[in-house]
């Protein structure tokens, strides 16, 4: 039969590549937020488990369980196959809080030879590990905090020292958006608990660090705030300043964005700030993006618009800050490389 691990027994199968984990929920509940690294082979669909839940809360919980054992059993050969197929020799599954779903799930791929775990206490007492944990965190590593004008390519510069082996934090990349009224634009912004899942991993994976590197983000990044002692890090953190050209930054916004594909998603988003910008030049931003001269469009935007916000911020609350002068990424890495201390060997 199956056995029950805990979240830490879990989370180190996992870290060893050792399991493969299986959230038997359904697909809405996955898609809200589940634990990174699982795959959705949900015992019933978003219909079924409604309507199971209906007969059991108007009927009862026997009317529920054959309500139930009727839908299994018309599923149960792909179901079991599903978990087959996923890699390794053990596979754990978990539910909402480690009940029947889960319970079924093990069960019956069990007596089909798999060898299976269940979690404890499912997906709740993952959620309450990640909650518990954040809150152990009092403070971080020192940090070092690439800041810029928008479209400096700070997104990048983060990716690009990650392959080299430096301790990041991409907080856009676990929030699924890029922190301004566009952010959304081509990405699935996370909620909360997805965010705050990623970032606890990432936070224990650097926790023995001699520093982290991050970018500078306010509080709030699309659907997600940041933890205080993470924002707390980041305020007295080392700000390391990356001055490109404005045409680099526009063609680096074009690139990561693609407005071209999102035409339609860049005017709504323009929208919400258009009445805060000069009139005149709120009409030539608009008259590009429905001439499709986007790059004319960002440039109007970066100087007449996200520029001068970004100004007046550093002058109410930025100190002292190194700034690297580059012409482009490529040259802004290696001397961001050259402001961080060296890694440690090994």
């Amino acid at each position: 039969m199956f056995q029950d691990i805990t979240v830490e027994e879990l989370l180190e199968l996992q870290r060893k590549g050792e399991v493969s984990l299986i959230d038997v929920r359904s697909p809405s509940e996955y898609e809200e937020s589940t634990i990174p690294g699982s795959v959705n082979i949900p015992l019933f669909d978003d219909a079924e488990r409604a309507e199971v839940g209906t007969l059991y809360k108007q009927e009862s919980v026997d009317a529920a369980k054959d309500k139930g054992l009727e839908l299994v059993s018309r599923k149960l050969p792909g179901f079991v196959r599903a978990i087959g197929e996923t890699p390794g020799s053990r596979k754990a599954v978990f539910c909402w809080r480690g009940g029947m779903r889960s319970r079924t799930s093990a069960t019956l791929a069990s007596l089909m030879g798999l060898r299976m775990l269940r979690l404890t206490g499912g997906f709740r007492a993952y959620r309450k590990w990640v909650v518990d944990t954040l809150a152990s965190f009092r403070e971080l590593p020192p940090c070092y905090v690439i800041n810029g004008y928008t479209g400096s390519g700070k997104t990048e510069l983060l990716a690009r020292l990650e392959e080299r082996g430096y301790p990041v934090l991409n907080l856009e990349q676990m929030a699924g958006h890029r922190g301004s009224i566009f952010g959304h634009i081509g990405k699935a912004p996370n909620n909360q608990k997805s965010f705050e899942s990623l970032l606890v991993h990432e936070l224990l994976r650097w926790r023995e660090a001699p520093y982290l590197v991050m970018e500078a983000e306010s509080k709030r990044v699309g659907k997600v705030v940041l933890p205080d002692f993470l924002v707390k890090a980041k305020e007295e953190g080392t700000a390391i300043f990356v001055d490109i050209p404005v045409e680099e930054r526009v063609a680096n916004i074009i690139g990561d964005y693609k407005p071209q594909l999102h035409k339609e998603d860049c005017l709504r988003s323009f929208e919400r700030i258009e009445k805060r910008m000069h009139t005149p030049v709120a009409a030539e931003v608009r008259a590009a993006l429905l001439g499709n001269r986007f790059a004319e469009a960002v440039r109007l935007l970066l100087l007449h618009y996200y520029d001068p916000r970004y100004q007046y911020a550093t002058e109410q609350y930025e100190t002292d800050r190194i700034t690297i002068t580059a012409s482009g990424v490529d040259e802004a890495l290696e001397r961001v490389v050259r402001v961080l201390p060296p890694l440690p060997a090994g």
